[in-house]
């Protein structure tokens, strides 16, 4: 599935925007991973400094699915590290998108795959298996739904109620 440039994905769509279904996340995160751009359905997840869900839920086949996670935008912590990313690139994951911070930068960089965090921290996250998976969730200022679509580039991140094509 190829990866859509956001900035025509809101272009040819002014009225999806206008209505709704297609949101713009606001821009506080940083791009990680060799695949800048990528786009898939989207599975939702809210933990919080706790990322046991968040590995095996990247241990599955992704099939090009998108995992966007609500971290509750903690940053005392790592929830995302670079061997789960590994994982995630070797089960077929187009990418992740994490409200939390991330940790082993040089190895998830080598990966590809699209990884989207607020920033980095080397404290790992704790491993009581708390959270819960495909519920909506809300980060960057946009509420999120589990098979909704996800559209990633260098200039934002997008979401959609239903798949786009240009």
């Amino acid at each position: 599935m190829a990866a859509l440039a956001t900035t025509e994905v809101c272009d040819t769509y002014p009225r999806l925007v206008e209505n709704g279904e297609l949101r713009v996340l606001q821009p506080i995160f940083q791009i990680y991973g060799r695949r800048r751009a990528f786009s898939g359905p989207v599975v939702t997840l809210k933990v919080f400094e706790d990322n046991v869900l968040l590995r095996d839920f990247l241990e599955e086949r992704g099939n090009g699915r998108v995992l966007v996670v609500d971290g509750g935008g903690s940053l005392r912590c790592a929830i995302l590290g670079g061997n789960v990313v590994v994982s995630a690139q070797n089960n077929g994951w187009s990418g992740i998108i994490v409200s939390g911070c991330i940790r082993d930068v040089d190895e998830i960089n080598r990966c590809d795959i699209g990884v989207r965090a607020l920033t980095s921290n080397p404290l790992k996250a704790s491993k009581k298996g708390a959270g819960e998976k495909n519920v909506p969730i809300y980060i960057a200022g946009t509420r999120i739904l589990p098979g909704e679509w996800c559209y990633a580039d260098s200039d934002g991140i997008l979401v959609s109620q239903q798949e786009l094509s240009l």
